[in-house]
């Protein structure tokens, strides 16, 4: 890649907090300051937000925050806005200035290039294609997708007239899919007739008559000829004529205005039982939640002067909700960088140095990837010397899972060893970590704060987060539940088909008492300001002293299965095993800790006289392979002779979980609320073979 100049880089915080001072008369001693400020003046801080990245509405506001109440806090009241005319807007500027608005690769080499305007077009010319199939604002547009462009353009399509998007991954099967598609009951559904992925062509065309078959709510089939295949989907409309469109209606389309939180997507995220849970994000919430954290990630705009030449890659599938911070790249007229396809190379010859040659390639400045991504890397040996010219690399992002010490340093001092400039002898390390959940951060970065291996520098602007001890008294320099007591603007409006709201807020508000730590800058507020947000990771904030903004997620406090980033409920993984004849029962841990590497075991209860064997285990692995996705194929299987429960009946995978990662049993579990408190002999057992606790520890 070449350029002309080399930009400044001023980093963007420091941007917003000179605009700060000269437009507001605000100056903070520190960051911790800031961030007190943001969390306090909630109002002042997310108008702050609006004005400086200058959001636009055709209609006034009355206020940046109307109501304080979690969850259904009302944002923005009176604005209107839409996502995709917020991308838009970049369109003249960028393309003046001779930048793509994306770039995408595949694992075959093939290499393509999209302008701003050729993506207005296509967005344009899809958007009037759903709008001609009577496609109206809340009408569900359903997604079955990789990453490519043609999914960028869909989406935007969709948000523009309104149209609430969802998108599963074509590594999921076709029960996973329907799991999720069927709650919401989409018109339309937008799929792909296969993919590549380690190699291997994988043909998805029955996957999409089955999905069509099971979903009878969908009008109308858009296919994307990936791999094209000569096999045609009946009553199916290709996806290059949906976009090929281009006249004078076309040319002057405009995204429509809508409500602050008319719904823009629905993203998944599983529990320990039930369906999974369809979360529903709107419209503003996203855009100036995204617009904020750009102060945080660090990623400029390609056009301007500090940034110029910025060129982002978030590794993802559609399945992720990376995906979402990767694309959201375009609402702040950033080029983004994609690619299609395994970043661990073909399976029979593994390659670790797929993503560092993609990004040597195409002259990527910001490179982000899972955490497990950087520790395969460090596990195969790579050597950043031999993987292209990486240059322009500036920084590197994490996320998905804790990123520990040893990794980060490994890759840092692969930067210095072919470092051109000074940002890459030191080259920082965006640590992250937030959630699907309200599609944004928690804990994040700032370049002006020091770095230290395996932590993360700071809280987000905007996120009132403390780590609270399980009586809700918050903790410094101790593990404790990670709780946001503030609203957000992303936070879900709400879960689709949730009467009363009564799964949203057993997700994320009822472990403690309702207006206990609600009150703006510390204290309480009465039961009706609602709870604080309950995300479910285990948190420290500060050193083991507890000085400093240090932050450090030390994995999932609940049951919920976190794989590479991605989140399943394990009542999904219990359908695909159970339904096996010779399984009478089975649970699952997922042993995500920091500093640790993944560990996900099975156990299962077999009918009498069966035993588990190689053959068994590939029943399993492929069960939950098809029926969900590989990533989710168990680490190891064992056969048990019973699955703990409590009294009511519930697998008890928590305190299983916490005794395999080390807490004694007598603190983890009580024996006299379980139906069964005899069969922990045996994970005692398997906690003291894996080396995590003592026999002192573990006496049942």
């Amino acid at each position: 890649m070449t350029t002309t100049a080399t930009p400044p880089n001023v980093p963007q915080i420091r941007l917003y907090q000179d605009w700060l001072r000269d437009q507001r008369g605000l100056q903070f001693a520190d960051y911790r300051a800031l961030w007190q400020w943001s969390i306090t003046d909630l109002n002042a801080f997310w108008q702050s937000i609006w004005d400086y990245f200058d959001l636009r509405s055709p209609m006034p506001h009355s206020a940046a925050l109307g109501r304080n109440v979690m969850p259904g806090a009302e944002w923005f009241p009176g604005a209107r806005v839409n996502y995709t005319q917020q991308v838009l807007r970049h369109v003249e500027a960028a393309h003046a200035a001779g930048l793509p608005a994306l770039i995408s690769e595949n694992e075959k080499g093939q290499v393509r290039e999209l302008n701003w305007p050729e993506l207005r077009r296509q967005v344009a010319a899809l958007a009037l294609h759903l709008k001609a199939q009577g496609v109206q604002p809340g009408d569900r547009v359903a997604a079955y997708l990789p990453n490519v462009p043609e999914t960028v353009v869909a989406f935007l399509a969709a948000a523009s007239v309104g149209a609430v998007w969802s998108v599963c991954a074509p590594d999921m099967g076709t029960h996973a899919v329907l799991d999720r598609f069927r709650q919401i009951e989409p018109k339309v559904l937008i799929a792909v007739d296969g993919v590549t992925w380690a190699g291997r062509d994988i043909d998805r065309g029955d996957v999409v008559r089955e999905l069509r078959a099971g979903l009878p709510s969908v009008r109308h089939l858009i296919v994307l000829r990936n791999l094209g295949t000569p096999e045609t989907i009946a009553d199916s409309v290709d996806f290059t004529l949906a976009t090929g469109r281009n006249d004078a209606e076309t040319a002057s389309f405009e995204p429509q205005w809508l409500p602050f939180d008319h719904p823009l997507w629905i993203v998944y995220s599983s529990g320990t039982t039930g369906l999974p849970k369809p979360i529903v994000h709107s419209h503003g919430g996203i855009v100036v939640v995204a617009m904020a954290s750009g102060l945080q990630t660090d990623v400029g705009c390609s056009y301007e002067a500090n940034s110029f030449g910025e060129r982002f890659h978030w590794f993802s599938s559609t399945g992720w909700v990376m995906w979402n911070a990767q694309v959201a790249g375009l609402l702040g007229g950033t080029t983004c960088v994609i690619f299609d396809g395994s970043p661990g190379g073909p399976r029979d010859a593994p390659d670790w140095t797929t993503l560092w040659r993609f990004a040597a390639r195409h002259g990527v400045t910001y490179l982000g990837s899972g955490a497990a991504f950087y520790a395969g890397c460090m596990k195969a040996g790579v050597d950043l010397a031999q993987c292209g010219d990486l240059s322009a690399v500036r920084a590197l992002g994490s996320t998905g899972s804790p990123l520990s010490a040893e990794v980060q340093q490994w890759g840092t001092k692969q930067f210095q060893r072919i470092a051109r400039s000074k940002a890459q002898e030191d080259i920082w390390w965006y640590n992250v970590s937030g959630g699907t959940d309200f599609a944004g951060g928690f804990i994040a970065g700032n370049r002006d704060l020091p770095q230290q291996p395996g932590v993360m520098q700071c809280r987000m602007l905007g996120a009132a987060v403390e780590a609270w001890s399980d009586t809700g008294e918050p903790v410094v320099g101790q593990v404790g539940e990670l709780v946001c007591t503030q609203p957000i603007p992303s936070m879900p409006l709400h879960f689709w088909g949730d009467p009363g709201n009564a799964r949203y807020l057993a997700s994320y508000f009822e472990m403690y008492p309702a207006g206990v730590g609600r009150k703006p800058g510390g204290g309480d507020l009465d039961a009706s300001a609602g709870g604080v947000w309950r995300h479910g990771d285990w948190l420290r904030i500060g050193g083991e002293d507890g000085q400093g903004e240090w932050c450090v997620i030390y994995g999932r406090s609940d049951a919920t299965i976190n794989r590479q980033g991605l989140r399943m409920g394990t009542s999904e993984i219990y359908s695909a095993v159970e339904g096996i004849p010779e399984v009478l029962d089975s649970m699952v841990v997922d042993l995500e800790y920091l500093d640790r590497d993944s560990y996900m075991p099975l156990f299962v209860v077999l009918r009498p006289g069966v035993t588990l064997d190689d053959a068994l285990r590939k029943c399993f692995n492929d069960a939950i392979r098809q029926s969900l996705s590989p990533r989710f194929v168990p680490d190891d299987i064992f056969q048990v002779p019973e699955i703990p429960r409590t009294l009511s009946g519930k697998k008890q995978e928590l305190p299983i979980k916490k005794l395999l990662l080390g807490q004694p049993l007598e603190k983890v579990v009580n024996k006299e609320a379980m139906a069964n408190p005899g069969c922990l002999a045996w994970y005692v057992e398997l906690a003291k073979e894996r080396g995590v606790v003592s026999p002192q520890a573990g006496k049942v």
